[in-house]
């Protein structure tokens, strides 16, 4: 069943529940006016007999003819006056017209005391019920007077019939009423499920209308509306991290694939110069010192390798790095210094307005350095002039190495800092190392609390920005 038909049948339930209240409250009260007024008449009808002495109602051998005789009865009345042992001094009956003759069950003598109405049937079958007034006077005589309720019942039944009629389409109103109200009211509810629907059809950035309103309707759309903004973020962020998930993977392949490359070529030249010992080059010199030179140069190229790998693995746990002060213009000085005697073909410039101290690890800053300044002699050519500066910009101290080399392509640019990333897709030797020097530097500067951004100038060139948190007691 609907929620539309059980408010419907609840609202033409409580509608009849009123009606019929309000037709038996209508009833009773007018059955109650009516038997009053009957009652009046009955009294009215008793003041004069119940004055008028024995012998004024009953002559000597017949009724009187005298004003306290039966002309003070009404026709359609009955009277009765009897004695206390039940002896019946007179009686008249209730004459109705046409002729009719009816008799009330009288009480048994003595049963009343004082003045009493009761309602009583008639004697005669099918005949309208009575309202009695008995009274008892001097001498236990009792007076009883009546009138016959055939007009009360007939008023009554008339209006029972006017109730249901009235109460029949006072019903079939109300309800088409309140299924019209319903209808008008449900109209939200509608636009709701119509929301669902483009929901579960996969709309999540559908909202129920009416948030605005402050009935009970649109308090329920502003919570709708609020849990619907609540998963559509939890749906947004497990997309987000299903797609983190599936790039980490991409990731590690590609790293476990090209750590494999990596390292499978000096292995390989290894395998190829022991086997030159094996065929006989113990015994040539030339050979001999060429094969243990290549094993010597291929192992430290391996041993480079795996320690930037076990760097980065430990980055990536989250083993925290030494913070102590470091004057980081006096290491990056050291830094140029050795890069020059390494590279003379790329002269460095230093550019330290000031000296500034940072809180990081002396070593890893270096390493940081050096790899900016590796970095530059691997994918520049020689005479590319190199600049290095060093300034406090509040908090912060950036460090930036820039070169007037011929630059990197934007989607080479973009993925600088991914591990084996690399220009030259072939891999070769002579354009550059593993790929993992932008890599460690980010981590680095990531471990210590600092952030490495790159900027590919219009004009050509590299610069790398290290920023790094200022030493607290530093100048």
């Amino acid at each position: 069943m609907s929620l539309r038909l059980r408010l419907i049948i609840a609202t033409g339930a409580v509608a009849l529940a009123g009606l019929v209240v309000a037709d038996v409250a209508t009833w009773s009260a007018l059955r109650s006016f009516l038997v009053t007024r009957i009652d009046d008449s009955l009294a009215a009808a008793r003041a004069p007999l119940g004055h008028a002495p024995p012998p004024a109602l009953v002559g000597q051998g017949g009724p009187a003819r005298g004003p306290g005789s039966l002309g003070v009865v009404a026709p359609g009345q009955f009277v009765e006056l009897r004695r206390a042992d039940g002896t019946v001094v007179f009686s008249q009956a209730a004459h109705l017209p046409g002729g009719q003759r009816l008799v009330p069950e009288l009480p048994a003598p003595g049963v009343t005391a004082g003045s009493t109405y009761l309602t009583v049937p008639s004697t005669t079958p099918g005949g309208p019920a009575f309202r009695l007034l008995v009274t008892t006077g001097p001498g236990t005589d009792e007076l009883i007077v009546g009138a016959p309720l055939g007009d009360v019942d007939g008023t009554l039944v008339r209006l029972v019939l006017i109730e249901v009629i009235v109460t029949a389409a006072v019903l079939a109103v109300a309800v088409a009423l309140s299924a019209w109200l319903i209808r008008v009211g449900l109209r939200p509810l509608r636009d709701v499920e119509a929301v669902a629907e483009e929901i579960s059809a996969g709309r999540m950035d559908r909202r129920v209308p009416g948030s605005d309103r402050s009935t009970e309707l649109g308090r329920l759309a502003r919570a709708l509306n609020v849990m619907l903004e609540r998963i559509q973020g939890a749906f947004a962020e497990r997309d987000a991290t299903e797609t983190r998930l599936r790039a980490s993977e991409e990731r590690m392949r590609r790293f476990v694939a090209d750590a494999s490359h990596e390292l499978r070529t000096p292995l390989a030249a290894v395998s190829a110069y022991s086997e030159l010992y094996e065929r006989g080059a113990v015994a040539q010199p030339a050979d001999l010192e060429r094969a243990m030179r290549g094993i010597r140069t291929e192992s430290a190229r391996m041993a480079d390798l795996v320690a930037d790998l076990l760097l980065l693995a430990r980055l990536d746990e989250g083993r925290p790095l030494e913070r102590v002060p470091v004057d980081v213009t006096a290491l990056v000085a050291d830094a140029a210094h050795a890069a020059t005697t390494v590279g003379p073909e790329w002269p460095v410039t230093l550019a330290v307005p000031e000296a500034v101290t940072v809180t990081g690890d002396p070593a890893r800053l270096r390493q940081v350095v050096d790899n900016l300044l590796a970095n530059v002699r691997a994918h520049t050519p020689p005479g590319t002039p190199v600049t290095v500066e060093v300034r406090r910009l509040g908090p912060v101290a950036r460090l930036t190495v820039a070169d007037n080399g011929p630059g990197m392509p934007p989607d080479v640019a973009g993925r600088a800092f991914e591990r084996f990333s690399r220009a030259d897709a072939s891999r070769s030797r002579s354009s550059g190392g593993a790929g993992l020097g932008l890599a460690i530097v980010q981590a680095i500067v990531v471990a210590l609390g600092g952030a490495v951004s790159l900027e590919v100038p219009e004009g050509g060139g590299t610069r790398v920005a290290v920023e790094l948190p200022v030493a607290e007691d530093g100048p």
